[in-house]
């Protein structure tokens, strides 16, 4: 019998209405494995309706008593992150190593929103003026929301609602569409944890949902993470409706590896970075800049043979290195993709169409593909590809390959390889990326700091999870405080000073 995925609202898992329905396939067989409705309005406005009638009690239960709720819930995603690594590979296709990577990351920031009693912790100033006592407080938004993508389908979910409400608020997720099962998981070991009905709630749906969720007046703020085009919708038009939002956009991230660099290091560094996950993440990379051409054939020579001998294969297979796409239709693209970087001239050096798979010949699966002597010209090179695709743009000197970064549209990640401390502090200082790598290829920082690109990466003022999340998740309040005792008779027409 096909499963039916349902939604969870107000503690409970409630079937859906929608006559939409949508398949949820295993990318690695181009099996259908589950069947999603597609929330109605309805189904949205209770969910909303649930978190909001949830928030005064949750709001005003002490941070230590929603971190104990945490620290059991991190507690119960330790016990069964094999379960659900298995989920993510199961729907989204990636390999079981990486997906209990993706895992690992997720419970980082549960670690992290555990603090929170700490966290929360505002400034007091004593005698600010005449017996007067000022201290700040940060206090949660109410109901927000998160829309998350198909790639990281445990992880950016974890990024978003563990933190909201740590700090207090209620959450409403709508996680994607083509991998919902890992968040439904995660969301009922929540609730084992003894998270309060209504906290904590799941709808599935497309760009309907999104849109009520952007336009839902009781929703105060909205997370979201995925393209450049949808994060700029998602923030316009959340922001028009006088929400908080902060949106993540794409990326194309660039790895320079200069002429001292060792280049064996350089190319294990790009074979993981660049078809790890298939390619399939917003900190991937898919650019590198060789610095001078003794630098390129030295790297393009070391990289041709490791990636014509990428291991690819299903989640079950123990050896495999790399899982199919998530979908046919997006297959389907990178493949385009490649296409168009022939026809307008990059030397293809290892080709990944037309990879196919004994046994599973209906997967979704591209191979690890690297494309030689790109130039800023071309689609490849401008446009996010999504995929297993590593394009070598050749630079004459790092001051051009400096240049080239700050001139792209995107700022999300980028890295550079060298032995050299003055040249990785100058790049450190100068580029104008967010999240930086200096021999480390995927800068992704650490739950307990936060995660954000520039320009066309981000949209809003806050970067995500870590320090940055419980601001943007709270709002600040200051109390000014003075007691009978130190008020002088008669009225006062000027403020308070120290005069």
């Amino acid at each position: 019998m096909m499963t039916i995925i349902a939604n969870a609202i107000g503690g409970r898992l409630v079937p859906s209405a929608s006559t939409r329905i949508v398949p949820v396939f295993n990318p690695a067989t181009g099996e259908e494995t589950a069947r999603l409705p597609l929330s109605t309005l309805e189904e949205i406005d209770a969910a909303v309706a649930s978190a909001k009638a949830a928030l005064p009690g949750w709001a005003a239960t002490p941070p230590m008593k929603r971190a104990r709720i945490l620290f059991r819930f991190k507690a119960l995603l330790d016990a069964h992150a094999d379960d659900l690594a298995r989920e993510i590979s199961r729907e989204h296709g990636k390999v079981h190593d990486d997906a209990l990577g993706e895992v690992a990351r997720g419970i980082d920031c549960v670690d992290f929103a555990c603090g929170i009693p700490h966290l929360l912790k505002g400034e007091f100033s004593r005698n600010v003026g005449p017996a007067i006592d000022s201290h700040s407080d940060r206090q949660p938004l109410g109901v927000v929301a998160g829309i998350t993508p198909f790639n990281f389908p445990a992880m950016v979910p974890m990024w978003m609602y563990p933190l909201a409400i740590a700090c207090g608020n209620t959450f409403v997720l709508k996680p994607s569409e083509r991998d919902p099962s890992a968040p439904m998981l995660a969301w009922k070991l929540f609730m084992e944890a003894g998270l309060p009905e209504g906290v904590f709630n799941i709808v599935h749906g497309d760009k309907e949902a999104v849109d009520a969720i952007l336009d839902h007046p009781d929703i105060k703020a909205v997370s979201f993470v995925g393209s450049t085009p949808i994060a700029q919708y998602v923030y316009e038009r959340g922001t028009r409706a006088g929400k908080r939002v902060q949106a993540l956009g794409g990326a194309k991230n660039h790895m320079v590896v200069m002429p001292d660099a060792d280049m064996d290091q350089a190319a294990d560094a790009l074979m993981g970075a660049g078809y790890g996950s298939a390619g399939e993440r917003c900190m991937a990379v898919s650019v590198a800049v060789p610095v001078g051409e003794k630098t390129a054939d030295a790297l393009v020579a070391a990289l041709r043979p490791r990636v014509e001998k990428l291991k690819i294969g299903p989640a079950t297979d123990p050896e495999a290195e790399m899982g199919p796409l998530v979908t046919k239709a997006h297959r389907d693209k990178v493949v385009s993709y490649i296409d168009t970087g022939v026809a307008e001239g990059a030397e293809l050096v290892v080709d990944g169409r037309g990879f196919s798979l004994q046994g599973y010949e209906n997967g979704y699966y591209v191979g690890g593909t690297l494309f030689d002597r790109v130039t800023p010209d071309m689609t490849i090179y401008r446009e996010e590809i999504f995929g297993p695709v590593l394009s070598v743009v050749r630079a004459p000197d790092y001051a051009e390959a400096v240049r080239m970064i700050n001139a792209h549209e995107y700022g999300n990640g980028t890295a550079i390889f060298t032995r050299d401390g003055d040249a990785a502090r100058e790049f450190a200082d100068k580029i104008e990326v967010g999240m930086v790598g200096i021999n480390v290829p995927i800068p992704v920082p650490v739950a307990y700091h936060s995660f954000g690109g520039w320009k066309r990466s981000l949209f809003g003022a806050h970067a995500i999870y870590g320090p940055e999340g419980v601001h943007f998740y709270t709002r600040l309040k200051t109390v000014t405080t003075r007691w009978p005792a130190g008020i002088k008779s008669g009225a006062e027409f000027t403020f308070p000073s120290l005069k």
